[in-house]
Protein backbone atom coordinates (compact mmCIF):
# COMPACT_ATOMS: atom_id res chain seq x y z
CA UNK A 1 0.00 0.00 0.00
CA UNK A 2 1.19 3.11 -1.11
CA UNK A 3 2.36 5.77 1.47
CA UNK A 4 1.12 9.52 1.44
CA UNK A 5 2.22 12.30 2.85
CA UNK A 6 1.60 16.60 2.74
CA UNK A 7 3.58 18.18 -0.08
CA UNK A 8 5.31 20.06 3.31
CA UNK A 9 5.36 16.84 5.48
CA UNK A 10 9.04 15.09 5.42
CA UNK A 11 8.91 11.91 3.89
CA UNK A 12 8.87 8.64 5.88
CA UNK A 13 12.39 7.16 4.81
CA UNK A 14 12.52 3.08 4.91
CA UNK A 15 16.26 1.83 5.76
CA UNK A 16 16.15 -0.28 2.52
CA UNK A 17 14.22 -1.82 -0.08
CA UNK A 18 11.96 -4.93 0.62
CA UNK A 19 12.07 -7.31 -2.63
CA UNK A 20 9.43 -8.99 -3.46
CA UNK A 21 8.79 -13.01 -3.52
CA UNK A 22 9.34 -12.91 -7.46
CA UNK A 23 12.77 -10.74 -7.08
CA UNK A 24 14.41 -12.87 -4.26
CA UNK A 25 13.88 -15.80 -6.63
CA UNK A 26 15.32 -13.85 -9.78
CA UNK A 27 18.21 -13.15 -7.34
CA UNK A 28 18.40 -17.55 -6.36
CA UNK A 29 17.79 -17.74 -9.74
CA UNK A 30 20.92 -15.10 -10.69
CA UNK A 31 23.14 -17.06 -8.29
CA UNK A 32 22.84 -20.39 -9.88
CA UNK A 33 23.54 -19.54 -13.30
CA UNK A 34 26.59 -17.49 -12.22
CA UNK A 35 28.06 -20.76 -10.37
CA UNK A 36 26.91 -22.90 -12.74
CA UNK A 37 29.04 -20.32 -15.98
CA UNK A 38 32.03 -20.25 -13.36
CA UNK A 39 32.03 -23.57 -12.82
CA UNK A 40 32.14 -23.94 -16.88
CA UNK A 41 34.30 -21.66 -17.08
CA UNK A 42 36.88 -23.03 -14.75
CA UNK A 43 36.82 -26.65 -16.22
CA UNK A 44 37.60 -25.02 -19.48
CA UNK A 45 40.35 -23.36 -18.13
CA UNK A 46 41.88 -25.85 -16.36
CA UNK A 47 41.86 -28.10 -19.34
CA UNK A 48 42.75 -25.44 -21.68
CA UNK A 49 46.04 -25.61 -19.46
CA UNK A 50 46.02 -29.10 -18.76
CA UNK A 51 46.83 -28.92 -22.76
CA UNK A 52 48.77 -26.47 -22.99
CA UNK A 53 51.22 -27.73 -20.08
CA UNK A 54 51.26 -31.22 -21.76
CA UNK A 55 52.01 -30.21 -25.20
CA UNK A 56 54.15 -27.43 -24.79
CA UNK A 57 57.57 -28.20 -23.65
CA UNK A 58 58.37 -24.16 -23.24
CA UNK A 59 55.53 -23.77 -21.01
CA UNK A 60 56.14 -27.27 -18.77
CA UNK A 61 59.73 -25.09 -18.61
CA UNK A 62 58.74 -22.02 -17.53
CA UNK A 63 55.99 -24.00 -14.78
CA UNK A 64 59.42 -25.99 -13.76
CA UNK A 65 61.53 -23.04 -13.15
CA UNK A 66 58.84 -21.04 -11.49
CA UNK A 67 58.19 -24.32 -9.43
CA UNK A 68 61.67 -24.30 -8.53
CA UNK A 69 62.05 -20.35 -7.07
CA UNK A 70 58.73 -21.12 -5.18
CA UNK A 71 60.59 -24.59 -3.62
CA UNK A 72 63.67 -22.24 -2.78
CA UNK A 73 61.63 -19.63 -1.37
CA UNK A 74 58.89 -20.51 0.03
CA UNK A 75 59.37 -23.57 2.60
CA UNK A 76 59.27 -26.29 -0.42
CA UNK A 77 55.78 -26.31 -1.72
CA UNK A 78 55.13 -29.27 -3.55
CA UNK A 79 53.83 -29.15 -7.13
CA UNK A 80 50.18 -29.85 -5.14
CA UNK A 81 50.32 -27.26 -3.53
CA UNK A 82 50.95 -25.02 -6.26
CA UNK A 83 47.54 -26.55 -7.88
CA UNK A 84 46.07 -26.15 -4.63
CA UNK A 85 46.78 -22.34 -4.54
CA UNK A 86 45.78 -21.70 -7.96
CA UNK A 87 42.39 -23.49 -6.89
CA UNK A 88 41.85 -21.06 -4.10
CA UNK A 89 42.48 -17.86 -6.54
CA UNK A 90 40.08 -19.27 -8.67
CA UNK A 91 37.66 -19.62 -6.12
CA UNK A 92 38.19 -15.81 -4.92
CA UNK A 93 37.57 -14.69 -8.04
CA UNK A 94 34.61 -16.82 -8.55
CA UNK A 95 33.56 -15.47 -5.49
CA UNK A 96 34.15 -11.92 -6.38
CA UNK A 97 32.58 -12.49 -9.93
CA UNK A 98 29.12 -13.90 -8.17
CA UNK A 99 28.77 -10.72 -5.75
CA UNK A 100 29.37 -8.38 -8.64
CA UNK A 101 26.79 -10.22 -10.58
CA UNK A 102 24.71 -10.51 -7.55
CA UNK A 103 25.10 -6.93 -6.07
CA UNK A 104 24.23 -5.49 -9.26
CA UNK A 105 21.13 -7.08 -10.44
CA UNK A 106 19.95 -6.23 -6.75
CA UNK A 107 21.15 -2.56 -7.73
CA UNK A 108 18.64 -3.22 -11.03
CA UNK A 109 15.96 -4.81 -8.62
CA UNK A 110 16.26 -0.95 -6.30
CA UNK A 111 16.03 1.16 -9.70
CA UNK A 112 12.99 -1.02 -10.67
CA UNK A 113 11.19 0.17 -7.41
CA UNK A 114 12.45 3.87 -7.74
CA UNK A 115 11.20 3.92 -11.27
CA UNK A 116 7.85 2.49 -9.58
CA UNK A 117 7.40 5.33 -7.04
CA UNK A 118 8.50 7.57 -9.81
CA UNK A 119 5.67 7.10 -12.25
CA UNK A 120 3.53 6.76 -8.77
CA UNK A 121 4.10 9.75 -7.92
CA UNK A 122 3.89 11.15 -11.60
CA UNK A 123 0.11 9.75 -11.92
CA UNK A 124 -0.66 12.91 -9.74
CA UNK A 125 0.26 11.82 -6.06
CA UNK A 126 2.29 14.86 -5.49
CA UNK A 127 1.90 14.38 -1.51
CA UNK A 128 4.00 11.18 -2.03
CA UNK A 129 7.47 11.11 -1.70
CA UNK A 130 10.46 7.93 -2.78
CA UNK A 131 10.83 6.67 0.99
CA UNK A 132 14.24 5.09 0.97
CA UNK A 133 17.00 5.70 2.32
CA UNK A 134 20.21 4.53 0.15
CA UNK A 135 23.60 5.22 0.06
CA UNK A 136 25.69 6.03 -3.04
CA UNK A 137 24.37 6.62 -7.02
CA UNK A 138 21.43 5.65 -5.81
CA UNK A 139 20.77 7.75 -2.34
CA UNK A 140 21.75 10.82 -4.53
CA UNK A 141 19.03 10.24 -7.14
CA UNK A 142 16.64 9.41 -4.73
CA UNK A 143 17.10 12.68 -2.70
CA UNK A 144 17.06 14.67 -6.51
CA UNK A 145 13.68 13.19 -7.16
CA UNK A 146 12.02 14.21 -3.91
CA UNK A 147 13.78 17.69 -4.05
CA UNK A 148 12.30 18.01 -7.78
CA UNK A 149 8.87 17.05 -6.56
CA UNK A 150 9.17 19.49 -4.11
CA UNK A 151 10.01 22.43 -6.49
CA UNK A 152 7.37 21.47 -8.45
CA UNK A 153 5.03 20.97 -6.14
CA UNK A 154 6.02 24.42 -4.65
CA UNK A 155 6.11 25.69 -8.32
CA UNK A 156 1.80 24.43 -8.66
CA UNK A 157 0.71 26.17 -5.20
CA UNK A 158 2.57 29.28 -6.74
CA UNK A 159 0.86 29.17 -9.88
CA UNK A 160 -2.64 28.21 -7.91
CA UNK A 161 -2.33 31.25 -5.61
CA UNK A 162 -1.21 33.55 -8.46
CA UNK A 163 -4.95 32.28 -10.34
CA UNK A 164 -6.61 32.08 -7.67
CA UNK A 165 -5.05 36.43 -7.09
CA UNK A 166 -5.86 37.20 -9.95
CA UNK A 167 -9.37 35.71 -9.69
CA UNK A 168 -9.54 37.95 -6.70
CA UNK A 169 -8.67 40.50 -8.42
CA UNK A 170 -10.94 40.27 -11.46
CA UNK A 171 -13.75 39.74 -9.12
CA UNK A 172 -12.45 43.17 -6.47
CA UNK A 173 -12.45 45.55 -9.57
CA UNK A 174 -15.86 44.30 -11.30
CA UNK A 175 -17.27 45.12 -8.40
CA UNK A 176 -15.87 48.37 -7.71
CA UNK A 177 -16.00 49.54 -11.31
CA UNK A 178 -19.93 48.33 -11.25
CA UNK A 179 -21.26 50.25 -8.59
CA UNK A 180 -19.99 53.69 -9.57
CA UNK A 181 -20.98 52.72 -13.54
CA UNK A 182 -24.56 51.99 -12.43
CA UNK A 183 -24.77 54.70 -11.17
CA UNK A 184 -23.43 56.95 -13.74
CA UNK A 185 -25.64 54.45 -16.81
CA UNK A 186 -28.62 55.49 -14.34
CA UNK A 187 -28.69 59.15 -14.08
CA UNK A 188 -27.58 59.43 -17.54
CA UNK A 189 -30.63 57.44 -18.45
CA UNK A 190 -33.05 59.61 -16.29
CA UNK A 191 -31.19 62.67 -18.45
CA UNK A 192 -31.91 60.55 -21.71
CA UNK A 193 -35.29 60.23 -20.93
CA UNK A 194 -35.57 63.54 -19.99
CA UNK A 195 -37.04 62.37 -16.77
CA UNK A 196 -36.37 65.55 -14.21
CA UNK A 197 -38.49 68.11 -13.49
CA UNK A 198 -35.98 71.37 -14.06
CA UNK A 199 -32.67 72.16 -14.01
CA UNK A 200 -31.48 72.01 -10.65
CA UNK A 201 -32.43 68.13 -11.17
CA UNK A 202 -30.88 68.21 -14.00
CA UNK A 203 -27.64 69.42 -12.52
CA UNK A 204 -27.80 67.36 -9.61
CA UNK A 205 -28.46 64.13 -11.77
CA UNK A 206 -25.30 65.54 -13.92
CA UNK A 207 -23.04 65.57 -10.82
CA UNK A 208 -23.98 62.83 -9.53
CA UNK A 209 -22.73 61.12 -12.93
CA UNK A 210 -19.40 63.50 -12.58
CA UNK A 211 -18.40 62.11 -9.19
CA UNK A 212 -19.49 58.93 -9.93
CA UNK A 213 -16.61 59.22 -13.23
CA UNK A 214 -14.25 60.73 -10.84
CA UNK A 215 -14.33 58.02 -8.70
CA UNK A 216 -14.17 55.31 -11.19
CA UNK A 217 -11.12 56.92 -12.76
CA UNK A 218 -9.31 57.10 -9.37
CA UNK A 219 -9.87 52.83 -9.02
CA UNK A 220 -8.52 52.90 -12.51
CA UNK A 221 -5.47 55.35 -11.84
CA UNK A 222 -4.79 53.04 -8.58
CA UNK A 223 -5.29 49.90 -10.17
CA UNK A 224 -2.56 50.82 -12.70
CA UNK A 225 -0.30 52.77 -10.54
CA UNK A 226 -0.75 49.02 -7.95
CA UNK A 227 -0.05 46.52 -11.48
CA UNK A 228 2.96 48.79 -12.45
CA UNK A 229 4.72 49.02 -9.12
CA UNK A 230 3.88 44.82 -8.63
CA UNK A 231 6.17 43.95 -11.85
CA UNK A 232 9.83 43.42 -10.34
CA UNK A 233 11.52 44.42 -13.22
CA UNK A 234 9.60 48.32 -12.68
CA UNK A 235 12.81 50.84 -12.86
CA UNK A 236 13.58 52.86 -10.49
CA UNK A 237 14.92 57.00 -11.50
CA UNK A 238 17.35 56.85 -8.64
CA UNK A 239 18.48 60.12 -7.52
CA UNK A 240 19.62 61.98 -4.12
CA UNK A 241 17.35 63.98 -2.56
CA UNK A 242 16.38 65.95 1.12
CA UNK A 243 13.83 63.07 2.75
CA UNK A 244 13.24 65.95 5.28
CA UNK A 245 12.37 68.93 2.83
CA UNK A 246 9.92 66.13 0.99
CA UNK A 247 8.53 65.35 4.11
CA UNK A 248 7.57 69.39 4.44
CA UNK A 249 6.39 69.58 1.20
CA UNK A 250 3.91 66.82 1.71
CA UNK A 251 2.23 68.11 4.74
CA UNK A 252 1.96 71.57 2.83
CA UNK A 253 -0.04 69.95 0.47
CA UNK A 254 -2.12 68.27 3.06
CA UNK A 255 -2.34 71.09 5.08
CA UNK A 256 -5.78 72.44 3.36
CA UNK A 257 -7.71 69.18 3.26
CA UNK A 258 -5.96 68.69 7.05
CA UNK A 259 -7.42 71.99 8.03
CA UNK A 260 -10.82 71.57 7.14
CA UNK A 261 -10.97 68.42 9.40
CA UNK A 262 -9.28 69.83 12.07
CA UNK A 263 -5.95 68.25 11.89
CA UNK A 264 -2.57 69.19 12.08
CA UNK A 265 0.26 67.97 10.44
CA UNK A 266 3.86 67.62 12.03
CA UNK A 267 7.09 66.99 10.79
CA UNK A 268 9.98 66.05 12.53
CA UNK A 269 13.24 64.87 11.01
CA UNK A 270 16.86 63.72 12.25
CA UNK A 271 19.15 65.04 11.24
CA UNK A 272 18.27 67.92 8.91
CA UNK A 273 19.08 67.86 5.88
CA UNK A 274 18.02 64.24 5.54
CA UNK A 275 20.05 63.48 2.52
CA UNK A 276 18.96 59.61 0.83
CA UNK A 277 19.03 58.24 -2.49
CA UNK A 278 15.65 56.50 -4.22
CA UNK A 279 13.22 57.14 -6.75
CA UNK A 280 11.02 60.37 -5.58
CA UNK A 281 8.21 60.25 -7.58
CA UNK A 282 7.26 56.65 -6.28
CA UNK A 283 8.18 57.84 -2.93
CA UNK A 284 5.84 61.03 -3.04
CA UNK A 285 3.05 58.36 -4.07
CA UNK A 286 3.91 56.38 -1.35
CA UNK A 287 3.93 59.08 1.32
CA UNK A 288 0.47 60.52 -0.23
CA UNK A 289 -0.84 56.91 0.11
CA UNK A 290 -0.09 56.87 4.03
CA UNK A 291 -0.79 60.41 4.44
CA UNK A 292 -4.44 60.47 2.59
CA UNK A 293 -5.33 57.15 4.59
CA UNK A 294 -4.69 58.72 7.76
CA UNK A 295 -6.62 61.67 7.14
CA UNK A 296 -9.68 59.61 5.24
CA UNK A 297 -9.55 56.62 8.20
CA UNK A 298 -8.29 58.46 11.10
CA UNK A 299 -11.52 58.75 13.24
CA UNK A 300 -11.48 61.33 15.34
CA UNK A 301 -8.16 62.31 14.45
CA UNK A 302 -6.35 65.40 14.99
CA UNK A 303 -2.27 65.30 15.06
CA UNK A 304 -0.93 63.80 12.23
CA UNK A 305 3.19 63.35 12.72
CA UNK A 306 5.70 62.82 10.33
CA UNK A 307 8.83 61.43 11.50
CA UNK A 308 12.23 60.15 9.88
CA UNK A 309 15.19 59.50 11.60
CA UNK A 310 18.96 57.74 10.64
CA UNK A 311 19.18 54.19 12.41
CA UNK A 312 22.23 52.62 10.80
CA UNK A 313 21.79 52.37 6.98
CA UNK A 314 18.18 53.03 6.60
CA UNK A 315 15.86 55.54 7.14
CA UNK A 316 12.95 54.98 9.36
CA UNK A 317 10.12 57.25 8.07
CA UNK A 318 6.98 57.08 10.77
CA UNK A 319 3.11 58.03 9.63
CA UNK A 320 1.18 58.14 12.75
CA UNK A 321 -2.14 59.60 13.88
CA UNK A 322 -3.86 59.97 16.86
CA UNK A 323 -7.11 58.85 15.58
CA UNK A 324 -9.09 55.57 16.30
CA UNK A 325 -7.00 52.16 17.08
CA UNK A 326 -7.31 49.83 14.42
CA UNK A 327 -8.17 46.36 15.56
CA UNK A 328 -5.23 43.98 16.20
CA UNK A 329 -6.50 41.54 14.14
CA UNK A 330 -7.01 43.42 11.17
CA UNK A 331 -3.07 44.79 11.35
CA UNK A 332 -1.60 41.80 8.98
CA UNK A 333 -4.30 42.41 6.45
CA UNK A 334 -4.10 45.84 6.05
CA UNK A 335 -1.35 45.72 3.09
CA UNK A 336 -3.98 43.06 1.35
CA UNK A 337 -4.77 44.69 -2.15
CA UNK A 338 -9.47 46.02 -1.84
CA UNK A 339 -8.79 45.08 2.38
CA UNK A 340 -10.84 47.17 4.11
CA UNK A 341 -11.10 47.48 7.54
CA UNK A 342 -14.98 48.81 7.94
CA UNK A 343 -16.43 48.21 4.45
CA UNK A 344 -19.59 51.22 4.93
CA UNK A 345 -16.58 53.57 6.22
CA UNK A 346 -14.42 53.01 3.34
CA UNK A 347 -17.35 53.32 1.22
CA UNK A 348 -18.35 56.22 1.92
CA UNK A 349 -14.74 58.01 2.20
CA UNK A 350 -14.42 56.31 -1.31
CA UNK A 351 -11.08 54.20 -1.15
CA UNK A 352 -10.22 51.82 -3.71
CA UNK A 353 -9.00 49.47 -1.17
CA UNK A 354 -5.03 49.81 -3.14
CA UNK A 355 -3.46 52.82 -1.59
CA UNK A 356 -1.79 50.53 0.98
CA UNK A 357 -1.26 47.74 -1.36
CA UNK A 358 0.98 50.35 -3.54
CA UNK A 359 2.81 51.70 -0.86
CA UNK A 360 4.22 48.11 -0.01
CA UNK A 361 5.12 47.87 -3.52
CA UNK A 362 6.86 50.61 -3.64
CA UNK A 363 8.58 49.90 -0.43
CA UNK A 364 9.79 46.56 -1.36
CA UNK A 365 11.29 48.00 -5.23
CA UNK A 366 13.37 50.47 -3.01
CA UNK A 367 14.56 47.00 -1.02
CA UNK A 368 12.77 48.26 2.23
CA UNK A 369 9.99 46.77 4.30
CA UNK A 370 6.74 48.25 5.62
CA UNK A 371 4.47 47.66 8.87
CA UNK A 372 1.62 48.79 11.01
CA UNK A 373 1.12 48.77 14.90
CA UNK A 374 -1.65 50.31 16.92
CA UNK A 375 -2.26 51.17 20.43
CA UNK A 376 -4.80 53.49 22.30
CA UNK A 377 -2.62 56.17 21.48
CA UNK A 378 -0.85 56.08 17.92
CA UNK A 379 -1.87 54.41 14.70
CA UNK A 380 1.69 54.35 12.75
CA UNK A 381 2.99 53.21 9.49
CA UNK A 382 6.65 52.42 9.68
CA UNK A 383 8.71 52.26 6.69
CA UNK A 384 12.18 51.06 6.54
CA UNK A 385 14.15 52.68 3.75
CA UNK A 386 17.77 51.92 2.57
CA UNK A 387 19.91 54.97 2.81
CA UNK A 388 21.56 54.57 -0.43
CA UNK A 389 19.71 52.14 -3.32
CA UNK A 390 21.32 50.69 -5.47
CA UNK A 391 18.49 48.91 -7.12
Amino acid sequence: MKQTNSPNSIPIKSSRIVLTSKEKSELIIEGIVTVILLLLVNIAVLAVARVLIDDSLAVKNVIFGFKEVLVKTFFNYSFYSMRNAAVIFMVILDLIILYWRLIRRYHQMQLRHIIKELHYIANGNYGHRIPFELSGDLGRVIESINGLVDSTVEAIEEERRIEKSKDELITNISHDIRTPLTSIIGYLGLIEEKQYHNEEDLLKYTHTAYSKAKQMKVLVDDLFEYTKVRQPSSPLKVIEFDMAQLLEQLSVDFELDATRKGVTIDVIATPIPFIMTGDTEKLVRLFNNLLSNALKYGGNCSKILLQVEEVGNEAIITVSNNGDPIPENALNQLFDRFYRVEESRSQETGGTGLGLAIAQSIVTLHGGYIYAKSDQEWTSFVTHLPLNNNN
